[in-house]
């Protein structure tokens, strides 16, 4: 073994290690992360306001963060692309604050593009591997029809689902990451090692 190859095997100690003495920051986390995503799932039109607000801010911010930049540096080149993109920010975060419930609306028709998108890309990705005799295409090609069903379902919702579909689906994301988090730190909670 040469001398300027990592130790894996020590690094992976140190991180068992480490995950092992935080694992119930881990555990905190997933079970905050769990509640979260369990309040979003039961109220998910005030989930998805709070989305669309916390959006809103980000678009904002960044956008006057990008402007401050942009000026600061008008030297650069691509000054006026800079200026475009961070004024589209601005406008896009004052609208979303301005008009929190419209903006959902916008989200959730975003979100239905993004759903026939990655759904029609797994499909697709799952039958270049049934051509290529890959184990366990069908799970990517389940994944693909259930992404067009949800974009189906939401699209033929509107405008009414545009109040639950987003807080809906960041609750089951929280729910399903705090839950990893939670295994994750019960697993580390054993597996230190000497």
């Amino acid at each position: 073994m040469s001398t300027n190859q990592p130790d894996l095997a020590g690094m992976q100690r140190a991180v068992a290690n480490a995950l092992h003495r935080h694992w119930v920051l881990y555990l905190v986390e997933g079970a905050v992360l769990v509640a979260l995503g369990a309040n979003a799932m039961v109220l998910p039109p005030l989930a998805t306001l709070a989305v669309t607000i916390l959006l809103g801010w980000l678009f904002l911010v960044s956008g006057i963060m990008g402007l401050i930049t942009t000026f600061w540096m008008r030297a650069a080149p691509g000054f006026w692309w800079a200026l475009v993109s961070a004024a589209l920010a601005i406008v896009v975060g004052a609208s979303l604050l301005a008009t929190p419930v419209s903006g959902a609306f916008s989200l959730t028709v975003v979100l239905v593009a993004f759903f026939i998108i990655e759904g029609v890309a797994s499909i697709m990705f799952a039958l270049d591997h049934k051509r290529d005799l890959s184990g366990r295409w069908g799970w990517m090609l389940m994944s693909g029809i259930v992404d067009l069903v949800l974009a189906t379902m939401i699209f033929a919702g509107l405008p009414s689902t545009a109040a639950w579909a987003i807080g809906l689906l960041v609750g089951i994301n929280m729910v399903f990451g705090g839950t990893a988090l939670i295994a994750m730190a019960l697993h580390a909670r054993k597996a230190a090692t000497p």
